[in-house]
This record gives structure tokens, sequence and C-alpha cells, in this order.
């Protein structure tokens, strides 16, 4: 079966709308555990710590990221990549619909919170599947001279996601001063049962991928989980460094510029910085295609290089331009590095993908993705308020960008790119072949 444009339009958008759904459902907890879920929950006399303890419910997603991927890897790599993208979907809505069910800490003491944390950790394990599923279901249906414009739907859903969730939150806010916080906030997640039914139905409509179903399906295979640790460690391990600014910059440049751009002394208002952030994400949202076909046509690690370079050029100025308050700067930077983090973000579905042979494929790209956005999502924002404690200086998380941005250069210099044109034969011996390209 070949891959055609047809084919691969199809896969696209339906990767692209079940990609959305799925951070949609991810950001709309991210947006709740800042407005509401501290009161709510973790009730406390300090406003600040009921704050941290919902932020940490939070954190508990990226924790449980890996294992979703292997979980889910293993169906995708053993049953096809529908299968699991069904399964984490379905997953995914019932974790939310059921998180705007749940009684407060005023109803049921201590099993709010315990309840909360469960349903978002099943939310981690849902998004630590779906990712890599949906990246194989773009670029394993895309012509090989295409996977890289394909692969860019995948990321259209992050952007769209997001902006989806605020613009939720964003008209609730008009309901009144206590709307949300009154049983308002309840309603984007009762909501994601109409959009779970809308993803399912364009899900169930997509063809296997033709990968899979030619070089994977039938075939007598090992775990894929040991065979993804026996073959394909190092290309793992090559994965997780190529995303320290594609998954952690987007985290400093958002999360943790919003919290330095608010906080003291600089006392930016809440509007403006939030206002920057939306427009930002809509400018992400336009140019993540473009960025995914000059990809194709340039080179997916060349993008990737630029990207890389131009995030550091964008990133430091726009901390650096806050003090001044000036609003133009401020919206202008805000945009510029989420154009410039674009090129490591909408390139790395296909260099990714491609870097692991389609045994195993699943599993590898999920443990790589998992693994990277845990570590370096999970942990940068804290991290890099922490040096901000120390050092007294914005500076030191400017370099602390910079040195991420040359680990994720390294490991794109050495990341293998094999073609899924070559044919996988009978004695395909995992250490010998070499139908690779190191200069895509």
């Amino acid at each position: 079966m070949t891959s055609t444009h047809s084919r691969a339009r199809k896969a696209g958008i339906a990767a692209f709308v079940g990609t959305t759904i799925e951070w949609y459902d991810f950001y709309v907890y991210a947006t709740a555990a800042a407005l509401v879920f501290g009161p709510l929950f973790f009730p406390s006399e300090d406003p600040l710590a009921e704050t941290a303890a919902a932020f940490a419910t939070f954190a508990v997603a990226f924790l449980v990221r890996p294992l979703g991927g292997i979980v889910f890897g293993h169906v995708g790599d053993k049953l096809g990549r529908r299968v699991s993208l069904v399964i984490t979907l379905l997953l995914m809505g019932a974790a939310t619909v059921l998180v705007g069910c749940l009684p407060t800490y005023d109803a049921i003491g201590i099993w709010a919170p315990i309840l909360l944390i469960a349903l978002r950790a099943l939310q981690g394990l849902a998004v630590g599947g779906e990712w890599g599923g949906a990246v194989l279901m773009s670029v394993e249906h895309a012509p090989e001279k295409s996977k890289t414009f394909y692969g860019g739907f995948t990321q259209l859903g992050n952007p769209a996601g997001a902006l989806l969730a605020s613009g939720v939150f964003a008209i609730m806010s008009r309901g009144g001063e206590n709307f949300i916080i009154d049983g308002g906030w309840r309603i984007p997640f009762l909501a994601s049962i109409v959009l779970i039914g809308v993803g399912l139905w364009v899900r169930y409509r997509v063809e296997e991928s033709p990968v899979f179903e030619e070089k994977v399906s039938g075939r007598k295979q090992t775990m894929p989980l040991a065979f993804a640790l026996r073959v394909n460690w190092l290309p793992i391990l090559l994965g997780i460094g190529l995303l320290p600014i594609s998954t952690g910059g987007y985290y400093l440049a958002t999360t943790f510029a919003t919290a330095y751009a608010t906080g003291e002394p600089i006392g930016i208002s809440e509007q403006l910085i939030l206002d920057a952030m939306t427009v930002a994400s809509f400018v992400e949202f336009l140019v993540t295609l473009p960025i995914a076909w000059l990809g194709d046509k340039w080179g997916r690690k060349n993008i990737m290089y630029i990207g890389l370079v131009t995030s550091v050029l964008t990133f430091a100025p726009f901390l650096l331009f806050m003090p001044g308050r000036v609003e133009p700067m401020v919206f202008l930077f805000a945009s510029l590095v989420r154009i410039a983090m674009s090129a490591t973000y909408a390139p790395i579905a296909a260099l990714l993908a491609q870097m692991f042979r389609p045994q195993a494929r699943y599993t590898s790209i999920a443990l790589s993705y998992g693994v990277g956005a845990a570590l370096w999502a999970g942990f940068s924002p804290w991290f890099a308020t922490q040096l901000v404690i120390w050092t007294g200086s914005v500076w030191s998380v400017i370099w602390m960008f910079v040195g991420m941005a040359v680990i994720a250069g390294i490991c794109t210099r050495f990341a293998p790119q094999h073609s899924d044109a070559a044919p996988v034969t009978a004695s395909f011996n995992p250490r010998t072949d070499t139908t690779v390209n190191r200069t895509q």
C-alpha cells in the first residue's frame, strides 16, 4: 500500500483534530489549576500554597507521560497505530469529563485532591501515548519527500488546543467575577465529551498506517520495549536530547515568562502579558505548517538549526525588554520567540519519527518524547525560577536557555534519519541495516 498525498492529507487532518482535542483537555486543566483548583481542592490560609499545590498536580502528568509512551507504544507496535490512538482519545476524554464532575474539598474532604491527582495522572498517561501515535499516522502516511510537512499537522494541535482552552475561559470570564469559581470552571471539562465524539469519528475514518501494514503487521516480533531498549537505545537518548527547546523552551517562554513579567519587581499587568501570549499562540498556529513545508525543501535538520539559533536571539531580548514595560516590544518579542521555536517544533515530528526503524517505532518515539518532556518541560520553569532567586539576575535563565539550545543542536547533528522507502525483508538485521540519511 503506497503513500499518497490524498491519504496523507486525510491522516494529517485526523492527527490535527485528535491532538487539538487532547491538548485542549490538557490545557483546560492547566488553566483551571492556575485560576481555581487551589482554593477548591487545596484550601489553605496561604493563597500561594494553594496555587503551588494545584501546579504540583499539573506536573504529575509530565511524570506519568513516559509510562503512557511504554503502554500505548506497545499497543501501537503490536496492534496498530489507529487502535492505540482511539484508546488514548477515549482515556483522555473520560478523565477530563470526570474532572468536571468532581466534588470539591468542601464536599468530600481529602478525597477531592486525591481523585483530582488520579485523573490528572490518567491525562498524562493518555498524552504520553497520543503524541507518538498521531505523529506516526501523519508521517507514515506521507510520501517520502513530504514527511516534514504532513508531520506538521500533528504539531498544529498544540497551539490550537491552547487557543481553544484559553478562549473558553476568556468567554466565561465575562460571566462575572465569581462565575468561574462558583461552578463555571466545570463547563470546559464537560464540553470535552462533544469534542471527543468528533475526534473519534474523524479517527475511525482514517486507514491504518501503510508502513505498519507493510513492514510490521504480521511479522514475528519481540516485545517492542525490549527491542527499543536493545536496538534503539542510542537514538532514544538522542531524541531526548533533541527536545530541550521544543518542549522546555516553550514553557520558559510562556509559563516562566508570564510569572517573571507579572511578579516583582517588573509588575507587568496580567492582562497585558496574557494578551501578548494569546497573540503569540495565534501567530505560532499560522507559521507551523509553512515552517514544516520548508523542512522538506531545505532539510528538517537545517530548519532545526535555524530555530535553535533564532530562539536564543529572540528569547534573550524578550526577557530583557520586560523591565521597560514597553507594550509593543512585549507583544513583538512574545510572537517572535514563538515563531523561532516553531522552527524547532514543526519539524520535530518527522525528525523523531524517522530516527527509528518501523519495528518498535511507536514505543521508541513515545519513550523519547515522554522522557524528554518530563525532563525538560517538567522542570525547566521551576529551575529557571530558582536560578533567578539564587543569582538575582534573569541572565542566568538566558544562559540556561543557550545551554539547552547547544544540547539540542549537538543531538540534531548526530540524529539518524531512516527511509521508509527501503524494504524490510525476513532477514532484516537492525544492527547492519544502513538505510540512513544523516543529512535530512
